[in-house]
């Protein structure tokens, strides 16, 4: 079974997402300080019930982002496509972090697949 490990907030403004984010909730956001502009989010201490994520400027329609770990970016996205999904973009490498792609649900809902770099 794969589970959601990461979100994205997709915002037309992050900077002012992110301040909201940390007002409202708390949240420890950092930038990420790479092109394109990405901002961490920490919701939560080390253990504690819950995900991390990440805030970005809008690049697609979708709100938020789920992304989902997997051992095989390959084969995974060949279950997507067989289920009915599609692949939108990627497989990109995030240096440190892994190779990740997008892809879409039949309905068109968004989400990721990430595979975690080797430790």
């Amino acid at each position: 079974m794969m589970r959601p490990v990461h979100f994205e907030i997709l915002a037309d403004n992050p900077e002012k997402a992110a301040e909201f984010y940390r007002t409202a909730f708390g949240w420890e956001i950092n930038s990420w300080g790479g092109s394109p502009p990405y901002w961490l989010v920490t919701t939560g201490p080390e253990g504690a019930p819950g995900i991390n994520g990440g805030i970005m400027k809008r690049e697609f329609r979708q709100a938020v982002i789920n992304t989902i770990a997997v051992d095989s970016l390959k084969e995974v996205a060949a279950r997507v496509e067989s289920a009915g999904g599609k692949v939108i973009l990627g497989p990109n490498e995030i240096p440190g972090i892994g190779a990740h792609m997008y892809c879409a649900d039949p309905e068109g809902n968004l989400f990721g697949l990430l595979q975690p770099a080797m430790k």
